[in-house]
């Protein structure tokens, strides 16, 4: 009977001190819990804010209005470029096609020109030759009003493949038609932006580069290098009435792909070019750096809290 008496004070001291270290823990078990709050309803505002309410209440502006008459959209080679021009051409903007390759561009200038009666032309300039690209570039834009700039150079780079396999031609047509032409076009474009006090300079990369993965060392440098530049250009004329967007859009469906599967139907996660497009325009002049659509913005959301050696080992097999 003692040997019970001794174990039950024994145990009633032990609880009376731990009692303080309990009611620590559950102090900062509160705390943590409520800042995952704020962080989760910060995220569901800003959610709303940027994707929803722009299309909800949408300002009474044009673009055209906003920013300028004309757009500049260089280095479009894939479907979510052309689709994000001929959604700049449904809003009433002069479309100017700025390419190395003029193969692509020209039937859309035209398609452009005749669905919505805009102007549509093509300036055939490869701005990695240096000064003659730049030279007939400056003469094409001369009389125009641009007020929308946007860099696509990093979309061609979307497929893995390891640096040791590109060959060094292959690599410095790579860094300068996604960096050194991206940063020259902004260059050019940004002086009449500056003296009107008004534009934007979009940077529609990939959003297969937001974390470092196998296969993809260059996409993941030279969007990193755009995202950086995207930054330093908002802190220099961000106050002189010029915005800068950086979108990153995970997997957008091709216009001539056919929905074989489950995982490839054209739909919420997944969405077509067109209305991808129509989802990412409408946060120009809202948010800075964003994927432009909704669902993939809950897909990065989710995609954050995959720890690194995860993603990494994941990677490998992709």
């Amino acid at each position: 009977m003692a040997a019970v008496d001794s174990f039950s004070l024994l145990y009633r001291e032990m609880a009376r001190s731990c009692n303080t270290y309990v009611e620590t823990l559950a102090l900062v078990g509160a705390l943590y819990t409520a800042c995952k709050t704020c962080i989760v309803l910060h995220s569901c505002c800003s959610l709303v804010r940027i994707h929803f309410l722009p299309r909800l209440m949408p300002t009474r502006k044009t673009l055209a209005q906003r920013f300028g008459g004309w757009a500049v959209i260089h280095g479009a080679t894939d479907d979510t470029a052309h689709a994000y021009a001929e959604e700049l051409a449904r809003q009433g903007l002069s479309i100017v096609f700025v390419s190395h390759d003029s193969t692509m561009s020209t039937d859309i200038s035209r398609t452009l020109s005749q669905r919505y009666g805009v102007e549509a032309t093509l300036v055939e300039a490869d701005l990695a030759l240096g000064e003659a690209g730049i030279k007939s570039l400056k003469d094409a834009l001369r009389d125009k009003d641009v007020g929308i700039l946007v860099n696509c150079g990093t979309r061609s780079l979307t497929l893995p493949s390891h640096l040791t396999e590109m060959s060094e031609q292959g690599l410095l047509e790579v860094v300068n038609r996604s960096v050194v032409a991206a940063t020259l076009m902004t260059r050019l474009v940004l002086p009449r932006m500056v003296q009107q006090g008004r534009g934007a300079v979009v940077h529609l990369c990939s959003g297969a580069g937001s974390r470092s993965s196998a296969g993809r060392a260059v996409l993941f440098a030279s969007q990193g290098f755009l995202e950086h530049f995207s930054q330093a250009l908002h802190l220099e004329y961000g106050y002189q009435g010029i915005f800068i967007q950086t979108l990153t859009p995970l997997q957008v469906s091709s216009r001539g792909r056919a929905a074989s599967s489950v995982l490839d139907v054209r739909g919420w996660l997944v969405p077509k070019a067109e209305v991808y497009a129509q989802h990412a325009i409408s946060t120009l002049g809202v948010a800075h750096h964003t994927t432009g659509y909704w669902p993939h913005t809950l897909q990065r959301g989710f995609m954050s809290y995959i720890p690194e050696w995860i993603w990494s080992l994941a990677s490998q097999f992709c």
